[in-house]
């Protein structure tokens, strides 16, 4: 029997395909069983292989229109997006969608945010100017009228179209640091695979710092293929740039400067960071230990290019022995 408690969806990469061809695949997600769609929103690849970088926003008002899922975004509101234009344009998809929207607020990367020409600020600073945007987009939402000085500067600012709920805000986290104090803000948690140590390490924190009884959200990097060699090598292609620490990653400041980073990685270096197999027993088994962390939605991230084949073969060996187990 299919748990309901559970999700386990599909991971929609801009870095790494048109908008046009996502939009394909998260249909067939959906038809394959996939419970839901988690989108990226970046200005850049990760790097020059990946090679497209399509705006989250326009899509997403396509993708949920084209399907019947529940879709998320990660995003960094603060530098690249203003906090009255990002909650502008989450009020508007939850007017449209009821229910079937996330945001997970996160502090950003060089990378993306530079392009605005700003100082790239320390990360406690960071810290401190995505909590007052949370504060403001809520507070808008709420219907405030919002007038603010400081980090963000925000002139009477007033939204007219809201849903008829708050939309919910996860707090992005990849430290037990960063978990334990999103615990204290976020209506819940997203985080990346890590091996269980540290992956426990970061839900205790999480937890402790408020977030028992939250909804948390784990965002699973894998390669999978015919042959775990193919798996591999998809693999090292694509994402070889990805599998640094969340310090480095996010004061890299060009694409050139990732692909630099990443020319250092070797094939047999990429794990634990992404999950290589062609079994669908070993990733069951990997999968089935993220939902006895607690985790409630899973959204799998097939970081190699070969997605179609990737779909059919998790929704017809992967899927419904997981929503069997839990």
């Amino acid at each position: 029997m299919e748990n309901k408690d559970v999700s386990i969806g599909y991971h929609a990469s801009h870095e790494q395909f048109k908008p046009s061809h996502l939009l394909s695949l998260v249909q067939q997600a959906e038809q394959a069983g996939f419970g839901n769609i988690l989108s990226s929103d970046h200005f850049y690849p990760w790097s020059e292989n990946q090679g497209e970088s399509g705006y989250a926003w326009s899509w997403l008002g396509a993708a949920m229109q084209a399907t019947s899922l529940p879709f998320g975004v990660v995003s960094a509101p603060g530098q690249r997006y203003h906090p009255a234009i990002a909650a502008q344009k989450v009020a508007t998809l939850c007017e449209m969608f009821p229910h079937r929207f996330f945001i997970a607020a996160g502090s950003g990367q060089f990378l993306n945010e530079r392009i605005t020409g700003q100082k790239w600020p320390n990360k406690q600073e960071r810290n401190e100017r995505l909590k007052l945007c949370v504060d403001i987009m809520r507070a808008l939402w709420a219907g405030e009228t919002v007038s603010h000085k400081g980090l963000v500067e925000v002139e009477n600012a007033k939204l007219y179209t809201r849903p008829s709920y708050t939309p919910p805000v996860l707090g992005a986290a990849i430290t037990p640091e960063t978990a334990e104090w999103v615990g204290s803000w976020a209506d819940g948690l997203i985080t990346i695979s890590q091996p269980p140590k540290e992956l426990q390490a970061v839900v205790d924190a999480f937890i402790r710092g408020g977030g028992e009884g939250k909804p948390m959200h784990l965002k699973v990097q894998l390669s999978y293929d015919q042959t775990k060699e193919k798996a591999r090598q998809g693999a090292h292609e694509q994402w070889k740039n990805n599998v640094f620490p969340s310090a480095l990653l996010s004061e890299i400041p060009t694409v050139k400067g990732f692909d630099a980073a990443g020319s250092m990685v070797k094939p047999d270096e990429l794990e634990p960071h992404v999950r290589i197999s062609d079994s669908a027993q070993e990733h069951i088994e990997w999968l089935a230990k993220d939902l006895e962390l607690g985790f409630t939605h899973l959204h799998l991230h097939n970081v190699n290019l070969q997605q179609e084949q990737y779909i059919q073969f998790f929704g017809e060996k992967v899927l419904p022995e997981l929503l069997k187990r839990k």
